[in-house]
């Protein structure tokens, strides 16, 4: 609204002509979702209390320290996904197609991990969505994604998969490449959502990988730069940059009452939520190997389980003594503020890891 009131009164106020800036309207995502997350937590807090029966069950098979958890609420990835949707209305241009997709994909997988915490909550058990299901529409919306992101790209661009390291290189996937987009969306959705499990521990990892896709969207849609970088030039793609503000300042907001001890979860509508964005994202700027590397710790945590499960399976032995791989180092005796703290040395690390490939073309 803010962007198109500045179209409508530029020649009479000259001033407002900074607003055309995808830089300063990004700064102004990330001021107004955090100051909205941190003046309204406190009454969204209560609210989602009224909505719920004793808030998020506990496993039983965690780590004891997590009985003390009972009856904290969940869903405030709600509280999230309304405060990404009042910045980004504020500032983002409507008329670009990529925002939409995206949104698409933040909404489509809010709402199923809204209904699977709703599950949770009401059933007090922690499945929750029947898995297939869950995979079925994850999978379904993320090639819907895909599809219109090769229908909005560059002719030349569609259905192509970059590769890192390589100058101006891509592989033409075909129809292959909607499939494994949506691998790319779904994957990074659930490992986010398997992440997401001790306080602040999603959230800073969350807000770090979205910096740097939001550097990547810019730099991608600024053809100056791109050809400079010897990456894709991907028209329009730089006003993704307003839209990861928006979600940089929803998620800083969020952690300030997420962190130990935390007053509210994330729940599934909020990881789902937001891991698909971080996915969707990568595959609009043409980066989905580069998200391997950016998002290391979420790949390490999916890892873990899989590991877990297919040790189990295979060999009757378990390789951690819990996963996801944070319950791990629980269970060995860390605390839980030392293990989230590491966890965040480790996502920065990896977050710089996937941005020093932006020079090594």
């Amino acid at each position: 609204m803010i962007y198109y009131l500045s179209q409508l009164f530029v020649n009479e106020i000259g001033t407002l002509n900074v607003l055309k800036y995808i830089t300063f309207r990004s700064g102004g995502a990330i001021f107004t979702s955090l100051l909205l997350s941190i003046l309204l937590g406190e009454k969204a807090i209560a609210w989602i209390k009224t909505i719920q029966y004793g808030g998020q069950p506990i496993r039983a098979d965690g780590p004891e320290s997590h009985l003390a958890k009972t009856g904290t609420p969940t869903m405030g990835g709600i509280f999230i996904l309304f405060t990404i949707s009042i910045s980004v209305f504020l500032w983002a241009d409507l008329k670009n197609y990529y925002i939409w997709i995206s949104l698409f994909i933040l909404y489509s997988y809010g709402a199923l991990g809204f209904y699977d915490d709703y599950l949770k909550v009401k059933l007090k058990n922690s499945k929750g969505v029947p898995g297939k299901i869950k995979l079925l529409w994850q999978f379904t919306t993320g090639a819907i994604a895909a599809i219109a992101v090769c229908i909005v790209a560059e002719p030349a661009q569609a259905y192509h998969l970059a590769i890192p390291f390589m100058k101006n290189t891509s592989i033409n996937l075909g129809l292959f490449y909607i499939v494994f987009s949506s691998i790319v969306i779904t994957g990074t959705s659930n490992a986010v959502n398997l992440t997401d499990g001790l306080d602040g521990l999603a959230s800073g990892p969350i807000t770090l990988v979205t910096i740097c896709l939001a550097l990547i969207c810019y730099l991608s849609g600024n053809s100056i730069f791109a050809n400079y970088l010897h990456i894709n030039y991907i028209p329009h793609a730089g006003e993704l940059c307003v839209l990861c503000g928006c979600v940089i300042g929803a998620t800083l907001g969020f952690l300030w009452y997420n962190a130990q001890p935390a007053q509210i979860f994330m729940g599934d509508v909020g990881s789902l939520s937001l891991g698909g964005f971080i996915g969707v994202t990568s595959v609009i700027a043409q980066h989905e190997i580069v998200l391997i590397i950016l998002g290391g710790l979420f790949v390490i945590e999916a890892l873990s389980v899989i590991i877990q499960v297919l040790s189990f399976r295979i060999r009757g032995k378990r390789v951690f003594k819990m996963a996801p791989i944070h319950h791990h180092y629980e269970k060995l005796g860390w605390s839980e503020n030392k293990v989230v703290i590491r966890f965040w040395i480790i996502a920065i690390m990896f977050a710089i890891l996937g941005l020093s490939t932006l020079k090594l073309r």
